[in-house]
């Protein structure tokens, strides 16, 4: 059966079975040879930062076997590709803040972070693959946002990779500095452990105030469960 895809699709019929170089392959046809994958980790939960990471393979077949969507795979296999994607390619990472996500939203906050991610590699991107639906304000080269990049462009897989381990390893430390709320386990999202320990002890400093459960009033923003 043919699957219906997006029009951006580099594919005419199906999305593949997983990320592949289709983009990087199309911009580099267009004439641009850095091409860099961004994506952040950690949209929806109750506490911490979002973190971003941006990634260039500057040799495609350097690139390790069996990236994909950092939701897709275990916590060894994230850390395993984490170690083998940072021995291999390019790579940058930004954070927003708590503070910051509360101050702005966190829309703005996770393009903010991918673009500074972005400007933060020591080779500059001549173009930028963003995963999601919109391209970051004030990068210093063209850029394409792509619906479930994760799952369809290899570097913006890698940069999955690479935001979320980061972030798991920031909670984790978070977790000695807090242990009342079990950030180790739950990475800040809404799980019944953490709702239960916010009720008991309220919110602390890497809380975000402006999400409910923490802040209860109509301007509040939910919790939208995605990376």
């Amino acid at each position: 059966m043919i699957k219906r895809v997006p029009a951006d699709s580099p594919t005419l019929f199906a999305l593949p079975d997983g990320p592949d170089f289709a983009f990087e392959d199309m911009a580099r046809r267009e004439g641009f040879s850095q091409v860099a994958g961004a994506d952040e980790a950690g949209r929806g939960p109750l506490a911490g930062p979002v973190v971003a990471a941006a990634v260039i393979f500057h040799d495609k077949r350097a690139a390790p076997r069996g990236l994909n969507d950092s939701k897709q795979l275990s916590m060894a296999q994230r850390e395993y590709l984490f170690d083998e994607i940072m021995a291999t390619a390019s790579v940058a990472i930004a954070s927003s803040s708590a503070p910051t996500i509360d101050r702005t939203d966190i829309r703005k906050a996770s393009l903010d972070a991918m673009r500074r991610a972005l400007l933060l590699l020591t080779v500059q991107p001549d173009y930028a693959l963003i995963d999601g639906r919109d391209v970051p304000a004030g990068l210093h080269c063209p850029g394409k946002a792509i619906v479930k990049g994760d799952a369809r462009s290899i570097s913006i897989a890698a940069a999955s990779i690479i935001a979320k381990v980061t972030r798991d390893r920031m909670m984790t430390r978070a977790g000695l500095v807090y242990p009342a709320y079990g950030f180790e386990r739950h990475a800040g999202y809404a799980t019944a452990e953490h709702r239960a320990a916010i009720t008991m002890v309220g919110g602390c400093m890497l809380h975000r105030w402006s999400f409910r459960p923490l802040r209860r009033d109509d301007s509040a923003v939910e919790n939208s469960g995605s990376e």
